[in-house]
């Protein structure tokens, strides 16, 4: 069987590809011109270069193939240019669900994100029918990517065979870019978080997150979504383990969360205006921090048979490949 995977360059996307070709599958990779297609190549996925802002080059890309796990997304905290990010979230998810729904591919698995779930202020857990309004989406990426799941259930209702999986926050190696959760890392290893917010995540091991995609593609009901996720753990539990792993010394200072939002504005402010580099203090990123990002992963679990292999293992692993492809810089 041969499947298309959008996004195979990226963190999650890589996981799952290379997931599948484990699996005896035949896997395809829709790849930008620029992007490094070396790790792809090494596991015999065939790289088509396309973009998913061009209908064209994924119906090129898609013909043949069964299934479509469509993963690609832009994925930043601060963006200088949100139009960009609206088109690969928004316009790259309906060209690749209309040319799914053209050439009669089988099985979508849509990669959402759980940033589209209502989240809670005081660490209440929610699950996939935990629903949010736009209005309450923080940022470009999280709205760009509630819009995008919107375009999905559309599609759905025209009768697109598609699965809808919420990863929660992966840890694990081959973060090359690195994601927010991954510079989280970088920055802690090389000592420069000396303070944490109040607040705390969902993490899971990436290839439990690459498991959980195959297995949506096989249990997955046409419709449902799929939160895939582990642990919730506060921000400062999440350090507390890196330190253990590590040997370093986890951050004392809880900061309140008003100066630092303070703090964000004007950073964001300059960084917008006048430098057009990356805040150091993301506005979006402290913005989230306000409300804790606990779900619920039972139903994946269940239903999927989803893997919940032990997160501290992902952090190991992590850091190891951050240290090994020298990312830490003290």
């Amino acid at each position: 069987m041969r499947v298309l995977v959008t996004g195979a360059t990226g963190f999650i996307g890589f996981h799952v590809a290379r997931f599948l070709t484990e699996k005896g599958i035949e896997v395809r990779a829709l790849v930008r011109g620029q992007s490094d297609a070396t790790a792809l190549k090494a596991l015999d996925i065939e790289p088509v270069n396309g973009d998913i802002r061009d209908f064209e080059s994924v119906c090129r890309a898609l013909d043949g193939c069964r299934h479509l796990y469509h993963i690609a997304a832009d994925y930043r905290l601060w963006v200088p240019d949100p139009e960009t990010m609206y088109a690969i979230n928004v316009e790259g998810t309906r060209n690749c669900m209309e040319a799914a729904l053209k050439l009669g591919v089988e099985k979508v698995i849509y990669t959402s994100s759980v940033g589209v779930l209502a989240a809670s202020l005081n660490g209440k857990v929610s699950n996939e029918e935990s629903r949010a309004a736009i209005n309450e989406m923080v940022g470009h990426y999280k709205r760009s990517k509630f819009i995008a799941e919107n375009e999905v259930h559309s599609f759905i209702g025209k009768g697109l065979p598609a699965v809808i999986v919420y990863p929660s926050t992966p840890i694990g190696p081959m973060d090359r870019k690195p994601t927010p959760t991954g510079k989280t890392i970088v920055d802690f290893l090389a000592g420069r978080i000396p303070a944490f917010l109040d607040t705390g995540l969902n993490f899971v091991d990436v290839g439990d997150v690459a498991a959980g995609h195959w297995l949506a593609s096989l249990r997955g009901e046409i419709g449902r979504g799929y939160i895939l996720g582990n642990r919730n753990i506060t921000l400062r539990e999440f350090f507390g383990s890196l330190a253990v792993i590590t040997g370093s010394r986890p951050p004392k200072i809880r900061l309140p969360y008003l100066p630092v939002l303070f703090a964000a504005c004007i950073d964001e402010t300059i960084s917008t205006l006048l430098t057009h580099r990356h805040p150091r203090i993301p506005l979006s990123g402290v913005r989230m921090a306000r409300k804790y990002m606990y779900f619920d992963a039972s139903r994946a679990v269940r239903e999927l048979h989803m893997p919940q292999s032990p997160v501290e293992h992902a952090m190991e692993l992590a850091i190891e490949w951050f240290k090994e492809n020298n990312y830490v810089r003290r």
